[in-house]
């Protein structure tokens, strides 16, 4: 079954054999974690797709029309175009619909929707739930996953070993966090709380692993409980002399298969669950055994959400490391870039190897995003040996990456004009803009208690002027050597009450700030830098007020700023951040690399 299309017609006589009219195949694992491990790339495999959030509904009868449809929000609308074949999917856009308004509109009465319970939430499940049987079709859990029946060269689940996180840059013992945790499970009348979020289990334990490309996570569940101690479900190969004498005798090790088990005994007690973080299997799991079911946020999310002391001196030192290597690739790319003989590829390459050339870095925090011309208005786009560009002479490249170090995650994009040249007056007025509401959010200070979706026009403004706008979040938040999009904080519209946006904004807390302008088939463009919400002392303030501190220290393109837009306020902003840039990065940095640097941080 080397074709999708071979694959697409194997999935549907699996469905036939177990008396199934369809299946909903998401990008997800057992944890809904954002990126996944190989085992769990089921969604590709199927169907091509390389975006890290989408879902598929394949229908068992290929006569239907449609027959199987692709669904994915607006950062992949191109690319889902490019990669899955549109002969055997609709493509559809959330959230101009839904797979459950889907499946309600086009799935015959009588029909039963397969599902995996381990792959879903309990919301996902009960909307799509109550629109079948509206319908008169019904939605139904599998045992076992059906493609893995049909997937013969699947990939094991990773067996590496789970590592320590040392304290100096977790900030906090794990002893501290779980204490933190047992108080809030006895102020709130808890027995035991289900973390199956990894990014959650890592910040408790204080552990780290290799399990998930670019997110350095291991395998695993906790209980935890409310006298302090832990279960955590984790393959024995996983476990190390050094994790056993750093977590302690009052974390118990269990194998991962013993995690169901585990549910199953806690008939009678109050469990409290996060929905949002949590599968539907685990839910039917505990109300199966007998217990009380507690909704609550998985209460490691905001005390992982707001950086120590530690976490922000580690993320700085992080940034600086990486905003040299930055400096260095953009440096490399001034010179070569002109010349004609860089391709999209080849960038992403040699900026990995920047990274690497630190010392200090353990993996990409995410699939460098390397848009040449067009590919650049791409939202997330993934280059491929198919897809892959030469960066022309005369054009926009951008080029939105990070890295994981052991203090810290980041996450920056630059959109750099390939000369020789001037850039036309419509890509500076459209960089302009942008820029222009990157400084905005950049500089915003706002009384404690704002949400993320009430500064998300400021970045927009500029844009919104002239009627043009972009088709995603303004920021996302960061974790510390975790999760590049970690919530609950999120900087959006907020929309149809999209999860983070809602959320109080608390200093500790770092976020992107990264509004772009995209141009289909033309060009795209986004300037991005993390930041921390930090206090502000304001003479005769009458109450808290926060602002932000800009963490990420890398140029950004001077061939593309068109001055005469810019205030007065915003040069000053400008001229500010390129001092610290040479302040902080220049220092690491020689020869010629150092030369350009100081070019580029001159005063506008």
């Amino acid at each position: 079954m080397n074709t999708h299309e071979q694959r697409l017609d194997a999935l549907r006589r699996e469905l036939k054999v177990r008396g199934l009219d369809g299946f909903v195949v998401p990008i997800s694992d057992e944890h809904m974690s954002e990126y996944v491990g190989g085992y769990a790339q089921r969604l590709a495999w199927l169907t091509g797709f390389g975006g890290s959030a989408g879902t598929a509904v394949v229908l068992t009868d290929a006569a239907l029309t449609p027959a199987a449809a692709m669904f994915v929000d607006g950062r992949y609308t191109l690319q889902v175009r490019d990669q899955v074949d549109g002969r055997f999917y609709a493509y559809e856009n959330v959230p101009a619909t839904s797979i459950a308004k889907w499946l309600g509109e086009h799935v015959p009465a009588g029909a039963k929707i397969a599902y995996d319970p381990w792959l879903h939430g309990k919301g996902w499940v009960q909307a799509a739930s109550r629109a079948l049987t509206e319908k008169g079709a019904e939605l139904v859990p599998v045992e076992t996953n059906p493609i893995d029946a049909i997937w013969q060269d699947r990939p094991a689940p990773s067996s590496a070993p789970a590592l320590v996180h040392e304290e100096r840059y977790a900030g906090q013992a794990s002893e501290a966090k779980r204490a933190q945790v047992s108080e809030w499970l006895a102020e709130n009348g808890l027995d035991a709380a289900v973390i199956s979020a990894l990014d959650s289990i890592a910040w408790l334990l204080n552990v780290r692993g290799s399990d998930v490309e670019r997110t350095p996570v291991t395998l695993s569940y906790v209980i935890a409980r409310a006298n302090g101690t832990a279960d955590l479900f984790i393959e024995e190969a996983k476990v190390t002399p050094e994790l056993r004498q750093h977590l302690g005798n009052a974390v118990r090790l269990a194998p991962r298969s013993g995690f169901l088990p585990a549910l199953a005994q806690l008939a009678g007690q109050r469990v409290s669950v996060d929905p949002d973080n949590a599968v539907q299997a685990i839910f039917g799991a505990l109300e199966a055994a007998g217990a009380e079911i507690v909704e609550h946020r998985d209460p490691t999310v905001l005390p992982k959400a707001r950086k120590n002391a530690a976490e922000q001196s580690g993320h700085r030192a992080a940034q600086a490391r990486d905003g040299a290597a930055e400096t260095r690739f953009l440096h490399w790319l001034s010179v070569e870039g002109p010349r004609g003989g860089v391709d999209e590829i080849t960038a992403a390459e040699r900026l990995h190897q920047f990274r690497r050339d630190t010392g200090d870095l353990r993996d990409l925090s995410f699939d460098t995003i390397s848009g040449a011309g067009p590919n650049g208005a791409i939202v997330h786009y993934r280059v491929s040996p198919e897809t892959n560009r030469p960066l022309e002479p005369g054009s926009v490249f951008l080029v939105d990456s990070g890295g994981q170090y052991p203090d810290g995650t980041t996450d920056i994009t630059r959109t750099v004009w390939v000369g020789p040249g001037e850039a036309p007056a419509e890509v500076k007025d459209r960089f302009t803009r942008v820029l222009k509401g990157m400084i905005a959010l950049a500089r915003a200070v706002f009384p404690k208690g704002t949400r993320g979706s009430q500064l998300d026009s400021l970045a927009r403004q500029f844009l919104w002027q002239v009627g043009l706008d972009y088709q995603h979040g303004t920021g996302h938040g960061v974790g510390s050597f975790l999760s590049v999009h970690e919530g609950p904080q999120r900087i959006a519209k907020g929309a149809g009450g999209q999860a983070g946006t809602e959320q109080e904004l608390l200093a500790g807390m770092i976020l992107s700030d990264e509004p772009g302008y995209y141009k289909t088939g033309e060009y795209g463009i986004r300037i991005e830098n993390l930041i921390l919400v930090e206090e502000r002392e304001i003479a005769g303030a009458e109450g808290e007020f926060l602002g932000f501190e800009t963490l990420t220290l890398v140029p950004i393109e001077r061939a593309l700023v068109d001055r005469n837009l810019l205030s007065g306020d915003e040069v000053a902003w400008w001229n500010a951040y390129h001092a610290r840039v040479l302040e902080v990065v220049g220092p690491l940095v020689d020869g010629e690399a150092k030369g350009w640097l100081e070019e580029q941080c001159r005063p506008l």
